[in-house]
C-alpha cells in the first residue's frame, strides 16, 4: 500500500466520524446553521428589508422572507454584480458562478469566502466516504479526469466569473495537481468537440482511475477513445474502476457505459449546483445521497403538488416524509434566501436524510392534468429496458396535442444505441410502467383521452447536433428528459 493509500484510510475514517456526528442530529445541524445564517446577514440590505433583526423563530422568517426563484432575487444580486458590497451577504462575493437560464438570460450565482471551501470539501467527502465504506484505494495513485468548463475566468466589477466547474478547478488541492488531468491547455478549449478529441490524445496512453462528468458527455468522450483505440474503455485504462457523477441520472446510460467500458465499475453520485453542494451517495449498498446538513444551507422543502397553490406550507428537516415529491428551497452562506433551486427530490431515507433528485419543477408534462415527471419516465425506461439488451444514447419526451390523426400522446423521442427487436411492444412496456407510477396518466389511458406512448426514433448524434445548434454541446449543459411544449420534440423531429 503507497503512503497516499495509507493517508487516504485515515483521512477517510476522520471525516466519517465528522460526518455521522451531525447526520446523526439533524435537526439540531440545521437550527444552528439557521441561527448562524440569520446572525451572519442581519446587517446585509437584504436583512434590513427583511427584518432579519427580529427573526428568533422559523415561523418568524417565513413570515418576513418570501420563495423567490431567480427572476425574483435578481434585483439584489444585479446589486452585488455591479460590485455593491453588504447587499445579500457582508462583503463581497469571491466569485460568480455565471449559469445559462431559461427565462432570466445568463444568472450570476454568488460564491463567496463562506460557501467556496464546501464546494471543495464535499466533492473530496464523497470520494472519503467511498474509501471509508469500501476500504478501496487503489484508484488513488491513478490519473483522474474531470470533465468540467474553461478555468478561465472573466471579470466584471472586480469580482471574477465562469463556469461552477471551471471555478472549482483553482482549488484542487496540490497533492492531486500531478494525478489530475486534462492539462491546463487542454481544459481551456472553448469548442466542445475539439476538447475532447485533445483529451482522447492527451489520456488514451495514460493510467486513468477515476474519471468524472455528467453522463452523457463522459459517454461522448469514451465512444471517442474506443473509436480511437479499437477496445473497450476497460481495456484501456485496466486501472479505471471509480465513475464521478452528477447533473442527471445514470440508470439510462448503466447499459450503455457498461458496454463501452467493458464491465462494472463503482460509481458515486454527486448533487452539486452552482447555488450550492447538495448531497452526494455516502453508501454503495443505500439508494440516495447524503443531503448535507452541516454546509452553510438551511434546506426547506415544499410539497411539489401545492407548489403552484397561492401559499403553500414551508417544511422543515423535521417535519418531511418518505416518497413525497418536494420543492428544494434553500438559505445559504452565499446570500440565497428562500430561494427556489429548481430541482425536486424525494427522500429515500430519514436516518440519515438521504435523497434523490426527480426532476425539475418547471420540467415536466401536464397538458391533460397527468404532471408526470422526470423520474417516472426515467423509471419507465429503466424498466422497458431491464434484461432486454436494449441500451440507449439519449432521450426526452413531449406531449403530442394535435396529432394528424386519433387521440394526443406522450412522444418519446430515443437514440437508440441498440434497439428494440419490437418497436411497438417497448412503447407498450414503457406505458405500462406509466401508468402504474401514475394514477392520472392512467385515468387518461383508460379514459381514452390519450393514446398510448409513441416512440419516434432520433439518428444517431441527433441530440448532439441539436444541443450543438442552440449552443449548449458540451460542459455543463444537460438535455431536458421532458418538456410541457414541443420546442425540443419539434427540433428533434427535423433532426431525424
Amino acid at each position: 500500500m503507497s503512503v497516499k493509500s495509507f493517508a487516504a484510510k485515515i483521512f477517510a475514517r476522520i471525516v466519517h466520524a465528522q460526518t455521522k456526528k451531525w447526520a446523526d442530529n439533524p435537526v439540531e445541524t440545521q437550527q444552528k446553521v439557521f441561527a448562524e445564517l440569520i446572525k451572519k446577514a442581519q446587517h446585509t440590505q437584504f436583512g434590513k428589508d427583511h427584518n432579519f433583526s427580529a427573526i428568533k423563530l422559523y415561523k418568524d422568517f417565513t413570515d418576513n422572507v418570501p420563495v423567490r426563484d431567480y427572476e425574483q432575487l435578481k434585483p439584489y444580486v444585479e446589486r452585488v454584480v455591479l460590485g455593491e458590497p453588504d447587499i445579500l451577504w457582508p462583503g463581497k462575493p469571491l466569485y460568480f458562478a455565471k449559469t445559462s437560464g431559461t427565462t432570466s438570460g445568463a444568472k450570476y450565482i454568488p460564491l463567496t469566502k463562506e460557501s467556496m471551501p464546501y464546494h471543495i470539501s464535499a466533492a473530496r467527502n464523497a470520494i472519503l466516504g467511498y474509501i471509508h465504506e469500501t476500504g478501496n484505494t487503489g484508484f488513488v495513485d491513478g490519473k483522474m479526469i474531470f470533465l468540467q468548463g474553461s478555468p478561465e475566468l472573466d471579470e466584471k466589477n472586480g469580482i471574477k466569473f465562469g463556469r461552477l466547474s471551471g471555478i472549482v478547478a483553482h482549488f484542487v488541492p496540490a497533492y492531486l495537481q500531478k494525478n489530475r488531468m486534462p492539462s491546463w491547455e487542454t481544459n481551456i478549449i472553448e469548442d466542445w468537440e475539439t476538447k475532447v478529441d485533445t483529451i482522447v490524445q492527451e489520456t488514451i496512453n495514460e493510467d486513468m482511475s477515476v474519471i468524472s462528468g455528467i453522463p452523457s458527455w463522459v459517454q461522448m468522450y469514451f465512444e471517442k477513445l474506443q473509436q480511437r483505440a479499437g477496445k473497450p474503455v476497460g481495456k484501456i485504462f485496466k486501472n479505471f474502476n471509480l465513475f464521478i457523477y452528477g447533473g442527471v441520472n445514470y440508470e439510462p446510460y448503466r447499459a450503455k457505459f457498461e458496454k463501452l467500458i467493458g464491465r462494472k465499475v463503482d460509481s458515486i453520485e454527486l448533487f452539486p449546483a452552482s447555488e450550492g453542494f447538495f448531497a452526494y451517495q455516502d453508501s454503495q449498498a443505500e439508494k440516495g445521497m447524503l443531503l448535507l446538513l452541516n454546509s452553510g444551507i438551511f434546506y426547506e422543502f415544499i410539497k411539489a403538488d401545492e407548489f403552484f397553490t397561492e401559499k403553500p406550507l414551508r417544511y422543515t428537516i423535521g417535519e418531511i416524509e418518505l416518497g413525497v415529491n418536494y420543492v428544494l428551497i434553500i438559505s445559504t452562506n452565499a446570500g440565497l434566501w428562500g430561494y427556489n433551486v429548481g430541482d425536486t427530490i424525494a427522500f429515500t431515507s430519514l436516518k440519515p436524510y438521504r435523497i434523490i433528485v426527480t426532476g425539475r419543477i418547471k420540467h415536466y408534462i401536464s397538458a391533460f392534468g397527468e404532471h408526470v415527471i422526470g423520474k417516472e419516465v426515467e423509471s419507465a425506461l429503466n424498466q422497458a429496458m431491464q434484461g432486454t439488451g436494449v441500451s440507449i444514447n439519449e432521450f426526452t419526451v413531449a406531449p403530442q396535442i394535435t396529432p394528424q390523426s386519433g387521440l394526443p400522446y406522450h412522444e418519446w423521442l430515443i437514440e437508440f444505441e441498440n434497439e428494440p427487436e419490437d418497436l411497438n411492444a417497448f412503447a407498450l412496456t414503457i406505458d405500462a410502467a406509466m401508468r402504474s407510477q401514475n394514477t392520472y396518466y392512467n385515468d387518461l389511458i383508460t379514459g381514452n383521452i390519450l393514446h398510448t406512448v409513441v416512440i419516434t426514433k432520433v439518428a444517431k448524434g441527433g441530440f448532439q447536433e441539436y444541443m450543438k445548434s442552440i449552443g449548449r454541446l458540451g460542459g455543463q449543459n444537460k438535455l431536458p428528459r421532458l418538456s410541457n411544449d414541443r420546442k425540443i420534440a419539434d427540433a428533434l423531429t427535423v433532426i431525424k
